[in-house]
């Protein structure tokens, strides 16, 4: 079968080495793609969100399948548009995207159907977000409504920083219209946990955990980006902690769509807090992480075109999904200077040590293939640096080895992808 890939990204290079090694694939393309999806893949020049040109070239090439990678596509309704032409793709249609859409519906939907979530409040005028912020208690967290490739979310220690997010999220727009509508919610404290999911409107088939690591610097601090590096499997996420996401806060979530008409086929990212009181959900994606797709997808043992069929036709209970038992670590060669500026342009040597290196993987973000035909970059992430090990110890042992062999001008990266894994001896 013919599948076509719909992102540029990681997460979707981690994606298209999936279904390249699906039994069921004989051609992939990828729409735009990157210089490493384009190893394994043609890519094609049309952008994410040019919905009519992605659907003629699907309708054109007889593309049997196309998988949407990206949030923004979802959220537009890119799945809407290829159904209606008849075409099989795997992702949330336009009315079951908004659970990422809109931060202010998911905290409404979880609210109604008590899925344990933080206290919060909506809001569309920035001097009523300003009034209630006078007697809230701090630190808080701002929350720009719409899709902000990640970087969204505020949190404020000072009654004085609450106030300054309220104006670069409402008034001065730093986010653009995703800050039209903002949440405030209350700070939880806790361990963080993502936890990917199939589903097929009515089953969920859990994938297995991972932890990611959103602050640009070690330690924690600087600005949010869209992941410096994650790990997988997390090891707070317990027997226990797994029993009661099912119970209170899985199934409930793709029951509570339906309910509301808003049927749900495709991936359920579940980002969660380990309080005291118990698991919380911070937020819902409805698509893969980036880059938690690195570590979780390739140590998947199902064939991932059958997963994803079995959600779009409604028979994902059939499907026993198994994953291995070893751990992986991902860090994230970025461009100096990200998120705010970078250059881009240099090229990028040592990419072939991963050629024959067993369980270790370079999966590409911000590439590209320059006039010369060599690899440089093009973007603030440039390459998710991955590699297995037998427990997580050893696969961030292996990780920063190998970030060792890629070299290029401005390389940049956190040295403390996965610290947490020593706190948890």
């Amino acid at each position: 079968m013919k599948v076509l890939i719909v992102g540029s990204g990681g997460r979707e290079h981690a994606i298209a080495m999936s279904v390249a090694a699906s039994s069921h694939v004989d051609k992939i393309y990828c729409a735009p793609g990157n210089a490493g999806i384009g190893m394994i893949a043609e890519c094609v020049p049309i952008g994410a969100m040019e919905f009519d040109k992605q659907v003629a070239f699907a309708k054109e090439n007889a593309i049997d399948l196309t998988i949407i990678g990206m949030d923004d596509p979802l959220v537009g309704g890119i799945v809407d548009a290829f159904e209606a032409e008849g075409l099989r793709v795997f992702g949330p249609n336009k009315a079951a995207a908004i659970l990422e859409g809109s931060k202010a519906f998911a905290k409404d939907l979880m609210k109604k159907y008590n899925i344990p979530t933080a206290e919060y409040e909506n809001f569309d005028d920035p001097e009523a977000a300003l009034a209630y912020l006078e007697t809230a208690k701090m630190p808080i967290v701002l929350k720009a409504d719409g899709l902000a490739l990640g970087k969204g979310v505020l949190i404020c220690n000072t009654l004085e920083e609450a106030k300054a997010g309220v104006q670069q999220i409402m008034m001065d727009k730093k986010f653009g219209s995703a800050g039209n509508q903002m949440v405030i919610e209350e700070f939880m404290t806790g361990r963080e946990v993502s936890v990917l999911s199939f589903v097929d409107g009515r089953t969920i088939r859990i994938m297995s955990s991972a932890q990611d690591h959103k602050r640009a610097q070690d330690g924690d601090q600087g600005l949010n980006t869209g992941g410096m590096g994650t790990f997988s499997p997390s090891p707070f996420y317990t027997k226990e902690v797994d029993e009661f996401c099912q119970k209170y806060i899985f199934q409930p979530t793709v029951d509570a769509m339906a309910a509301e008409g808003r049927t749900f086929k495709g991936i359920i990212f579940f980002g969660l807090m380990l309080t005291e009181d118990g698991p919380k959900v911070l937020e819902y994606n409805a698509r893969f992480g980036d880059p938690e797709a690195q570590v979780v997808l390739p140590r998947m043992k199902n064939d991932i075109i059958e997963v994803m069929e079995a959600c779009i036709d409604g028979t994902l209970d059939q499907i026993d999904l198994q994953f291995e038992d070893n751990a992986m670590v991902c860090v994230v060669l970025a461009s100096d200077g990200y998120p705010v500026s970078y250059e881009k342009g240099f090229v990028i040597r040592g990419l072939e040590k991963f050629d024959d290196a067993e369980g270790y993987y370079c999966f590409h973000a911000g590439s590209k293939l320059d006039e010369e035909g060599r690899i440089v970059t093009n973007g603030g992430r440039v390459l998710g640096v991955t590699a297995k090990g037998a427990d997580l110890k050893e696969a961030r042992a292996n990780a920063y080895q190998a970030t060792e062999w890629i070299e290029f001008d401005n390389k940049y990266m956190r040295h403390d992808i996965g610290k947490a894994i020593d706190d948890a001896d």
